[in-house]
């Protein structure tokens, strides 16, 4: 039975890493318990996953578990380093014998990547946070889309971020390595603005762990789903904006705006340097501009939303 769960466990975290789920991939030896808190836990749950991923139009590697691949799976990205590693795991504990997937390289067209879309328009962004103003869904999800707005995060940051990680009188917010994309620690200033929603989120939510649990239980985080339904609910197509757009928001006017270094706006998106050579030289953080553009940014919000 308990072979049969991580089995499910790590043919769903495939899915999810590999084909729109933000949240991070399982290491070969995550323990069972921080693996079934991650990922379902049921082979019928993982169906139903693929079933919905394939509705959604997303190509995907159907076998089960992952470990029997072989070039009748258009899905497969051979060159993912998730893959790869799932077969690793299942290598390790015998269910197969060698990996298959260096045979296949080369045989399998990797998707276009395609950018999610976003609002980069000053004024149109405007009329966005107003919409998000007037949002008559749940308190948390007006919040949390607020958030998103003012922080500039991967939305799987924010909605499995907890109480813990937040420091409101320092105003940082100290994401830890294994919840990164990038598996790099990362701090985030929080401006005055910040600071009131989050107190107003703590009202809500402060008594339990997640700070935006689901709404079917304070025990699990809020559904991926619900932030981007929030903006079809407000009129936004999928093709106007996405959850993962504000980031694209925030970058396009910060670097226009001239007033802040590319570094500091890289750092603050949580951006690794592609260049290994000058990402060992430098390591700064760039704190203290950061802490000044994330107030400016707050401000330059308020002036579009349209505060006095």
């Amino acid at each position: 039975a308990q072979q049969r769960r991580l089995q499910s466990i790590v043919y769903v975290s495939s899915l999810s890493v590999l084909f729109g789920g933000d949240g991070p991939p399982l290491a070969p030896d995550a323990p069972l318990a921080a693996a079934e808190n991650a990922y379902v836990r049921s082979k019928a749950e993982a169906e139903r996953t693929a079933r919905r991923l394939q509705a959604a139009g997303a190509p995907i590697c159907t076998t089960y578990p992952p470990a029997v691949v072989g070039p009748d799976d258009p899905g497969l990205s051979v060159g993912n380093l998730a893959v790869r590693t799932f077969l690793r795991y299942g290598m390790a504990l015998g269910w197969i014998d060698a990996d298959p997937t260096p045979a296949l390289r080369g045989a399998i067209a990797r998707p276009p990547k395609q950018n999610r879309a976003a609002i980069t328009d000053p004024a149109r962004f405007g009329q966005l946070l107003r919409a998000i103003d007037d949002f008559e869904g749940q308190k948390t999800t007006q919040i949390a889309l607020r958030l998103l707005a003012l922080l500039y995060p991967r939305p799987g940051e924010l909605r499995r971020a907890t109480w813990s990680e937040f420091d409101l009188e320092a105003q940082v917010w100290s994401v830890p390595a294994e919840r990164m994309k990038m598996r790099r620690a990362h701090r985030v200033p929080l401006p005055d603005a910040a600071i009131d929603q989050l107190r107003e989120l703590h009202a809500l939510t402060g008594a339990h762990d997640y700070v935006l649990p689901s709404l079917r239980s304070w025990k699990t985080p809020m559904s991926d789903n619900t932030l981007n339904a929030a903006l079809r609910r407000m009129g936004y197509g999928k093709d106007e904006m996405t959850a993962h757009g504000f980031r694209a928001t925030f970058s396009t006017m910060a670097n226009e705006s001239g007033l802040w270094h590319p570094d500091a706006i890289e750092r603050a998106l949580a951006h690794v340097d592609g260049n290994d050579v000058r990402r060992a030289y430098d390591r700064s953080e760039h704190w203290d501009e950061r802490v000044r553009m994330a107030q400016w940014w707050a401000d330059t919000l308020g002036n579009l939303r349209g505060e006095p």
